[in-house]
């Protein structure tokens, strides 16, 4: 039997490969009242054969450490959604986004402990990427919680 294979969908997680760095404009929120800039890190390198997108975050102000991250992006095989399994410093345990590609821009949503958010990420410039996520924790008003740009700082 042969082993199976990445699909194109799969293949279209290889934009989120690379080191990326930049500024985050954090907005008030009730995990930060007064809001700020951040500097974020996302290190993601391609594991499980090309099946998936591997990433560790990590955020500081200041040069202190104020919240990581770990997430697994897949597809999945029935839909070709793109899902991703994230975990963080905030400690709920794993959150699952499912999204899809509309052209170069990935946008994922979750339901989860905390509400809803959506995310989205644009790549639509070569080696930057645009991230903006926003939470509905009351089930009606969505709010910005973070707005960020990133440079791919090195290929992975």
């Amino acid at each position: 039997m042969d082993m199976p294979r990445p699909t194109a969908a799969h293949h279209r997680l290889d934009r989120l490969a690379g080191v990326w760095r930049g500024k985050e404009t954090m907005h008030p929120s009730p995990w930060d009242p007064q809001g700020g800039v951040a500097d974020g890190e996302s290190r993601v390198r391609m594991g499980l054969g090309g099946f998936a997108a591997i990433v560790d975050y990590r955020q500081t102000r200041n040069g202190e450490l104020t919240f990581e991250g770990h997430g697994v992006y897949t597809v999945d095989p029935k839909t070709e959604d793109v899902v991703l399994h994230w975990f963080d410093s905030m400690g709920q345990g794993a959150e699952l986004f499912r999204g899809v590609w509309e052209g170069e821009r990935l946008s994922l949503t979750s339901q989860g402990a905390m509400g809803g958010a959506r995310l989205c990420y644009d790549y639509s410039v070569a080696g930057r990427l645009q991230s903006r996520m926003e939470m509905c924790m009351d089930g009606e008003e969505w709010r910005v919680l973070f707005d960020c740009e990133y440079e791919r700082v090195t290929e992975t």
